[in-house]
């Protein structure tokens, strides 16, 4: 009887585990988010796993044996409690298929209104509030200059969240 079970692959290696395991008629989910960060100074969207590293998987290990499955080609191990792979409830399976992919946020990325810290250039050392992107890689700032608040464009490279 098939059911569903929780796999732990190889860092970076997910992909390379999924293509396998679908050859073998595996059934496979590793759910997506979008996720802005910032990459090389450029606010970019990316797309990544929920669960890094994890993949659910559906067959029946009576037509193919859990040891087929582990010896694959970027797998690690099964998620086990005991010593029996642990089973993952069909209803979970299909909340995470019917869910739709939502933008979040990378924590160490600025939003408006949040306190930066400039670590190079003319100002460095002084703090500021995030306005606004300006572009793909720099980024409006509110600097308080001789009680004043001014507005600058800077490199996304100069400055980091407070």
């Amino acid at each position: 009887m098939e059911s569903w079970y929780l796999l732990y692959c190889k860092r970076g290696q997910l992909i390379r585990a999924k293509e396998h395991l679908e050859r073998q008629d595996v059934n496979c989910i590793s759910p997506m988010i979008a996720l802005e960060k910032i990459v090389r100074g450029k606010r970019t969207t990316l797309s990544e796993p929920l669960f890094p590293n994890y993949m659910f998987v559906e067959f029946d290990p009576e037509a193919i044996h859990t040891t087929t499955i582990s010896a694959t080609r970027g797998v690690s191990h099964f998620v086990r409690f005991g010593s029996l792979p642990a089973t993952v409830p069909a209803e979970v399976i299909c909340a995470l298929q019917n869910e739709a992919p939502t933008l979040l946020f990378d924590p160490e990325t600025p939003q408006i209104g949040d306190e930066v810290v400039i670590t190079d250039g003319t100002f460095e050392g002084l703090r500021a509030i995030f306005a606004e992107p300006d572009g793909e890689a720099r980024s409006m700032l509110l600097l308080n200059l001789l009680n004043k608040q001014v507005a600058r464009s800077i490199d996304n490279r100069l400055f980091r969240k407070a």
